[in-house]
């Protein structure tokens, strides 16, 4: 992405996209939005760094939806970001997919031949299938209180004067936080790993994986190609740009 050296060239203008100019006046309405919203006693001051930085923030946000509208994808709506997601992308791309439909649609038009070897799904679930434990499942009070469930947990995981008493086919026993009582409701055998069984939850995982990854050097590629940014709307994380702080 290149800046023009010219503030002038930039006035009136969020940024050009394959030599189009984009309205300034889309950010100063977001922008407005934002400041009236719920949200405006948590924003920086307007004329601060970090209301610059805001600025530049949104100007990106608002870039990125464009550049995907491009796309004139199918309306389609994979679902939110789950907080793995939304890290993995920065909160520029995260922002944009969670207020955007075409953000969305570009994202499973970009993404929809993405898969996942089944050599990978082996490999992974070698590296990670371990057996499962029997588990405990008991109704447990402390020092008299009311009857909650305990569990179900590994048998080492209770607490360690439930679990010797359990153990001794006993009901009750203290320790340091008081008197413990309780009932065995069930106990859910352990298992060995299974390939078969464990595969679907983790071809699933890895082929969401596959797919934000495909999505974020899209978008990555397609900025640096078609983008131009103006001065001061640069991308806030740019060294260049006089309010970035965050130095090394």
């Amino acid at each position: 992405m290149t800046v023009p050296v010219s503030v002038d060239s930039g006035a009136g203008v969020l940024g050009y996209l394959d030599g189009r100019a984009i309205p300034r006046d889309r950010l100063d309405r977001r922008l407005d939005g934002l400041r009236r919203s719920s949200r405006a006693a948590a924003l920086p001051v307007p004329d601060s760094s970090e209301g610059r930085q805001l600025v530049r923030w949104v100007a990106q946000v608002i870039l990125t939806e464009e550049l995907c509208a491009t796309l004139d994808a199918p309306a389609v709506d994979p679902g939110p970001l789950d907080p793995v997601a939304a890290v993995e992308y920065g909160s520029i791309t995260a922002a944009a997919y969670e207020g955007s439909p075409a953000v969305r649609a570009a994202y499973a038009q970009v993404t929809a031949g993405v898969t996942v070897a089944d050599e990978e799904v082996r490999r992974y679930w070698a590296a990670w299938a371990r057996p499962t434990p029997d588990r405990w499942l008991l109704r447990h009070r402390l020092n008299g209180g009311p009857w909650q469930p305990l569990g179900p947990v590994p048998l080492a995981e209770l607490p360690r004067a439930v679990r010797a008493g359990v153990e001794l086919g006993e009901t009750r026993a203290g320790d340091a936080l008081g008197e413990h009582e309780w009932t065995v409701e069930e106990i859910i055998p352990g298992a060995l790993p299974s390939f078969e069984d464990d595969s679907p939850a983790i071809r699933a995982e890895l082929l969401a994986a596959a797919r934000r990854r495909t999505f974020a050097h899209w978008l990555d590629r397609s900025r640096a190609e078609r983008l131009t940014l103006v001065e001061g709307l640069e991308h806030p994380g740019d060294p260049r740009q006089p309010d970035n702080h965050h130095k090394h």
